[in-house]
C-alpha cells in the first residue's frame, strides 16, 4: 500500500479488500454508500447474503489493531445506514455485517458476522 494522505490510504485499503471479496466469489453492488449519519465501506452480495462491509486499515496492530477500532458507536451509526440501504433498495436477503481488517500492506483478515444489529 503505497499512499500519501489518509485519504488515499483509505481508498487503497478499500480497493484491496474489494479485490480479496471479489476473489472470494462475493459480488459487489456499491462502494461508499453515504448518509449524512455514517458510510458503508462496500455493499456485496453472496450467495445468501447481503454483506455491509466495513473496512479498517491500521499501520501496526498497536493498541488492538484494525479490529478493534469500530468500536459501538461506529456500530451503530453502520447498522442506521443499513437500515436505510434496506428500506431504499427493498433488498429480500438477510444481511450481515463483516469487517475487513488490513494491518501492514497486506495482513488482510475477514470477519464475516463480526456484529449484528442487535449491537
Amino acid at each position: 500500500m503505497t499512499a500519501r494522505t489518509t485519504k488515499d490510504l483509505g481508498d487503497s485499503a478499500e480497493n484491496l479488500a474489494c479485490d480479496y471479496l471479489l476473489a472470494q466469489g462475493l459480488h459487489l453492488l456499491m462502494r461508499n454508500y453515504r448518509l449524512r449519519s455514517g458510510e458503508i465501506d462496500l455493499v456485496f452480495r453472496d450467495s445468501t447474503h447481503l454483506v455491509f462491509v466495513e473496512v479498517r486499515y491500521r499501520k501496526t496492530q498497536q493498541f488492538g489493531g484494525a479490529l478493534y477500532s469500530i468500536d459501538h458507536r461506529k456500530q451503530r451509526k453502520i447498522i442506521r445506514t443499513a437500515q436505510h440501504y434496506l428500506y431504499h433498495y427493498r433488498v429480500e436477503l438477510p444481511a450481515r455485517f463483516d469487517v475487513v481488517a488490513i494491518h501492514g500492506k497486506d495482513d488482510i483478515e475477514w470477519i464475516q458476522n463480526a456484529f449484528d444489529a442487535s449491537t
